[in-house]
């Protein structure tokens, strides 16, 4: 069923017009239909915040579960914001306070850009203990990605992440090593995911604090990991949220980083992100932005238009999957209770 449009938030709009089905207010109201309310803890930078918050809005949208979503977008202390940005969250994000007045049955966690040598020196991380303390006895389950996985299993399970000997950037295969565990439900065996991190989260760590490990690559390591419980926290190590060209965007960023001088090195491609006409592209206008800069003439226009329509999407469907049967789950553990409340108060 779809999301509900329950706020002002720009994001249903752009959603709805993306082809994705959003139902207003006053015709959820018309319906007798369940909610869930799913919160959105949103600590993605300024560049990437809207587009953040419409990806993790798109999979909740996608499930086929019989039921109405309400997302909760919110944000926490200690990030830094432009005055655009902040004035956006004031305007259309709910406070923590009003988080926990209402009340979620899930909650989803994003990324965040960090710059300190530990994740326990950032000033988001003491509010962020804060949400994760509160989620642990009044949410169903929270799902976390990349960064945020990063950040809560050093929380909870004293686990620190590990540089990595060089940027793992690109979309790489992945296989299920759990096919019976529920989250896992119909979905293929093997399937791609993006990442982009500079730090890891290794396999062996997280088996002896008692997570299990449910989606792995030979190349990226471990995608996917579930709390002790199997359930309570989910784990992404990587970005299943990502639209087809969010790698093309990062990778932009970087090379305009060359282009005036904020990197010494030209990028690196994604690995296995484009395809062969796409890499002929991008390296061509390497050669041309590079003689531009000898030479000391206009550099050219990155040629994203070129590259865009050559980017093929193979993960969302998986994604799509995996998130529908976490709140199917959410959904049967939050009616079990409700049921099991309503028995003892009769």
């Amino acid at each position: 069923m779809p999301l509900v449009e329950h706020t002002s938030l720009p994001a249903f709009e752009k959603l709805r017009q993306r082809g994705e089905k959003v139902l207003t207010l006053k015709q959820a109201l018309h319906q007798d239909i369940r909610e869930l309310h799913v919160g959105l803890l949103n600590m993605m930078p300024d560049a990437a915040l809207i587009a953040t918050e419409i990806q993790f809005m798109r999979l909740v949208g996608s499930c086929n579960q019989i039921v109405q979503f309400y997302v909760h977008p919110f944000t926490v202390e200690g990030l830094e914001r432009s005055e655009e940005s902040q004035d956006y969250i004031n305007h259309y994000y709910n406070s923590f306070d009003e988080i926990k007045a209402m009340g979620l049955d899930a909650l989803i966690v994003t990324g965040a850009n960090v710059s300190n040598p530990s994740l326990d020196q950032e000033p988001f991380w003491e509010p962020l203990k804060e949400v994760v303390a509160w989620a642990g006895e009044n949410v169903t389950s929270v799902l976390c990605s990349c960064l945020a996985t990063h950040a809560l299993v050093k929380q909870l399970y004293h686990i620190d992440r590990e540089p990595m000997a060089a940027k793992l950037w690109g979309v790489y295969p992945h296989r299920i090593v759990h096919q019976e565990h529920p989250l896992l439900r119909d979905i293929n065996t093997r399937f791609d995911v993006p990442h982009s991190r500079f730090n890891a989260i290794y396999k062996e760590p997280l088996e002896r604090a008692g997570l299990t490990i449910l989606i792995e690559s030979d190349v990226a390591g471990v995608h996917m990991a579930v709390s002790p419980d199997q359930f309570s926290m989910v784990f992404f190590q990587g970005h299943p949220e990502y639209d087809t060209n969010s790698l093309l965007k990062e990778y932009k960023r970087e090379v305009c980083r060359y282009k005036f001088g904020e990197r010494d090195d030209y990028p690196p491609l994604p690995e296995a992100y484009f395809c062969d006409d796409a890499i002929a592209i991008t390296e061509h206008y390497r050669l041309t932005l590079l003689d531009a800069l000898e030479q000391g003439t206009e550099p050219p226009a990155f040629p994203e238009a070129h590259l865009e329509p050559l980017l093929d999407n193979t993960w969302r469907d998986t994604a799509k999957s995996i998130v529908n049967n976490w709140l199917g789950l959410v959904y049967e553990k939050t009616n079990f209770e409700r049921q099991r409340s309503q028995n003892r108060s009769a």
